[in-house]
């Protein structure tokens, strides 16, 4: 569920290591010439990054750590090494291995001081985020997990919001919803991000309206909303066409419509909905377990036992 942002940061060569400066630069794409030096600029985020594969972003954000200007070269590198090492540590709490997060999130912690509040609310961001986030099972969901994640989250919020990251802090904001997780509290950690991403003028902070209006849909619903969820979701759904989000995340917007369509009742229009869906899937030669899943709910509720065994048993085809 997240915005990527980009580390804005050049270094300013020396004229008497320019040829020196252009190989490197041009061997890693990322150098554009000056006419008193060289201008390197920092790794983009948004291209080392891909959620879905972990391990290789960690490779990516290595090579990138790696390629930066030696510790102490300046304030920027400084800066840069440490964001890049908070991303590595993120891709181990992605991949479940929380406490490899936190030792690299502590061995990180010396670079905070003199760091900038752009730097430091990434910090806070992922120290958070390795004690308290939407992959940890409730078991570890602990008093003392919550009171950790929720200090460093209001952390974050503070240094992005001096650092000028409307981003960062949509990403603050968006991760209190899953410290406190009760519905009020989640609607009102959910909304108070939207808000902030909607009123942004900053494009980062504007690309975490879809991860957002799918997190409210989801409280709205939990709370009993279920109109109001319903609402959401569409408005999301429209954002996506719009916008060409891939055609999975709009199935899954489309899925928990009709699930709202369910909850308030409209059975008829709820079955028409997943029935839509499990066609499409079906010509793209693909199933979706929660399609056949509320496809057998729908038909109890109907009273077909048949059909419901029927999605029954498609359901027990792909989830064993």
């Amino acid at each position: 569920m997240t915005a990527r942002p980009h580390l804005r940061a050049a270094r300013r060569i020396g004229a008497t290591r320019v040829a020196r400066a252009l190989c490197m630069a041009h061997a890693l794409g990322l150098a554009a010439a000056l006419a008193i030096g060289v201008a390197q600029a920092a790794p983009d985020l948004d291209r080392l990054w891909d959620f879905s594969q972990p391990a290789a972003s960690e490779q990516r954000l290595r090579e990138a750590l790696a390629a930066l200007p030696q510790p102490g070269a300046s304030a920027t590198a400084g800066n840069d090494a440490l964001i890049l090492r908070t991303q590595i540590a993120r891709t181990f709490g992605l991949r479940r291995d929380f406490e490899r997060a936190r030792a690299d999130l502590q061995a990180a912690r010396a670079a905070l001081d003199g760091a900038s509040a752009e730097a430091q609310a990434h910090w806070q961001l992922e120290w958070g985020r390795s004690w308290i986030s939407a992959t940890h099972p409730p078991a570890v969901r602990t008093a003392e997990a919550r009171a950790v994640a929720r200090e460093a989250n209001t952390q974050a919020l503070r240094l992005a919001r001096r650092a000028g990251r409307d981003d960062l802090a949509v990403d603050a904001l968006h991760m209190m919803a899953f410290v406190d997780d009760a519905p009020a509290d989640q609607l009102r950690w959910n909304r108070e991000a939207l808000a902030l991403a909607l009123a942004s003028p900053q494009p980062a902070a504007r690309r975490w309206e879809r991860s957002l209006r799918n997190n409210l849909g989801l409280a709205l619903r939990a709370d009993g909303q279920h109109a109001e969820a319903m609402a959401s979701f569409e408005q999301l759904l429209a954002l996506q066409r719009a916008q060409g989000a891939p055609l999975r995340a709009q199935r899954i917007s489309q899925w928990h419509i009709g699930r709202c369509l369910r909850d308030l009742g409209r059975i008829d229009e709820a079955m028409a909905a997943q029935q839509a869906l499990e066609a499409a899937f079906d010509a793209d030669g693909g199933a979706d377990p929660y399609v056949f899943e509320e496809l057998e709910q729908l038909h109890r509720l109907r009273g077909d036992s048949a059909r419901a065994a029927h999605y029954a048993q498609r359901l027990r085809a792909v989830r064993p």
